[in-house]
């Protein structure tokens, strides 16, 4: 069998506006360039929902949110669609459902942890400071499109029927794909040389996946040609994006863990059920989160959810805010590991705290941040930017509206105060005023101005200036 016949090209006419990307497909950063200015689109694999979100899952909710506010400054709030799936049908869900609630159906257990899960993980990205997405469609929304697409592929040549012990199941006949293997760099006779085990009897070969299962009358199930079953997890990301961004769109994003099998197996289902060379142009995952220096799991101890962090002291025996948790995340480029710790969650409180609180602002962003964001969606050289604009705004009142709208943009903007009625010059001349008492070693008056400030709620923070050495002010909104 041939590789997909690229029968519907797609021509790119977007605009470059200077954003870079490192295109996991090729390796390679790349000039991304959308293929409609009117429509640029992303999508994003989402959570399963059998278990309240881990620290690992926060990662890339919150790189890919960065990124969709960045799109959005540069080609308009508007002219962005941005996709972010929630799995609501996985044999996961299924035991988590006869665990936690065996007297019920199970139709009805599924359906309370899937809402509790899915209602967590909303609640949670919020306080992460996470935009909605454009669209947040559920599998279970969109089992009829997936019927569809198998068709389609069996019906191409690209998968088969085959019996089973329990029944049958459809299949993806990877060797139907010249190309199968091209974004992990895996090609078929590796796969088969890596193999561990026998490939079962109804496998063609060992890297054929399962589009469609046959559910017993205990599962949940949908009717389809080949029975009362349940989609494979691959089929569904390829048919929510299609439904929603079409057969090719612009990026593609997850985590490093899903490059294989997952995306590849999205990648082989869209291009040869649509006939086209690509699914997205651009593929963008982010690297991995250990804990304390050791990778997370239950069996270690160290398996710690969005919710333990902001509502538990289990983690460094505190609850950490939403800003902190995401700026830790911030602090490091996306495509590097980093290792979760009190430590880290501490630095990243701290930066913050000098950070003065300011209301929304609609000015531009700095350029020096905005030039780091398009370099690969650097948010760590951002920060770096961010904090020293920060110093600014805290000395001069002037720059406040550009140190507001670029903390905005990385969507690490301390929480929001109303300084109401306050009166920007004046708070700054008074403080001007206090430091010339200092000056003239007057500790009376100054002290005098700094208690009267603070009692309308202006925190003073004094430093010396590293180059003359002579005592500088900022200030913030106390919280």
């Amino acid at each position: 069998m041939s590789a997909p016949k690229t029968s519907e090209t797609v021509e790119q006419n977007g605009t470059f506006k200077g954003l870079k990307l490192t295109n996991t497909l090729t390796r390679q950063k790349e000039d991304f360039v959308p293929i409609s200015d009117e429509n640029v689109r992303l999508y994003v694999c989402g959570p399963t929902v059998y278990d309240f979100a881990h620290i690992g899952n926060a990662r890339p909710v919150i790189v890919f949110d960065v990124l969709y506010r960045l799109l959005q400054h540069l080609y308009g709030a508007d002219y962005v669609t941005y996709v972010r799936n929630i799995t609501d049908v996985d044999d996961k869900i299924n035991a988590r459902a006869l665990r936690d609630y065996p007297d019920l159906p199970l139709n009805d257990a599924i359906a309370k942890v899937t809402t509790k899960t899915a209602n967590q993980f909303h609640a949670d990205v919020e306080t992460l400071g996470c935009m909605e997405p454009t669209h947040e469609p559920r599998a279970t929304q969109h089992i009829d499109g997936m019927v569809s697409m198998i068709q389609t592929l069996i019906e191409k040549g690209h998968a088969y029927v085959a019996a089973t012990e329990t029944g049958g199941e459809v299949l993806f006949d990877t060797a139907s794909m010249p190309a199968y293997g091209g974004l992990a760099k895996r090609n078929l006779d590796e796969q088969r040389a890596g193999a561990r085990v026998a490939v079962e009897d109804h496998k063609k070969s060992p890297g054929d996946f399962v589009l469609w299962k046959l559910s017993s009358q205990d599962e949940p199930g949908w009717d389809s040609p080949w029975g009362r079953g349940r989609p494979g997890w691959h089929i569904e990301c390829s048919v929510m994006s299609e439904h929603h961004l079409g057969k090719v769109f612009d990026i593609h994003g997850g985590g490093l863990d899903l490059i294989f099998p997952h995306h590849e197996n999205e990648i082989a289902q869209s291009c040869c059920a649509h006939g086209t060379d690509k699914m997205a142009n651009v593929w963008l995952h982010n690297g991995f989160v250990q804990v304390e220096g050791r990778k997370m799991s239950k069996s270690e101890g160290n398996f710690v959810t969005i919710h333990d962090l902001l509502a538990t002291v289990n983690f460094g025996g505190r609850k950490w805010p939403g800003e902190v948790l995401r700026l830790a995340m911030l602090m490091t480029h996306y495509r590097e590991p980093i290792d979760f710790s009190v430590k880290r969650l501490e630095e990243a409180e701290r930066l913050l705290a000098k950070w003065p609180d300011v209301t929304p602002s609609d000015a531009e962003p700095s350029s020096e941040v905005l030039d780091a964001l398009k370099d690969d969606l650097n948010t760590a050289a951002a920060i770096q930017a961010l904090h020293a604009l920060a110093g600014e705004a805290a000395r001069d009142p002037a720059k406040i509206p550009v140190y507001s709208a670029t903390a905005a943009l990385l969507g690490v903007a301390p929480a929001v105060v109303d300084t109401g009625d306050r009166d920007l010059a004046s708070i700054q001349s008074r403080i001007d005023e206090r430091l010339a008492f200092f000056e003239a070693k007057n500790w009376a008056e100054a002290d005098r101005i700094r208690d009267e400030l603070v009692s309308e709620g202006i925190q003073l923070m004094d430093s010396k200036d590293s180059e003359t050495g002579k005592r500088v002010t900022s200030w913030e909104v106390r919280r």
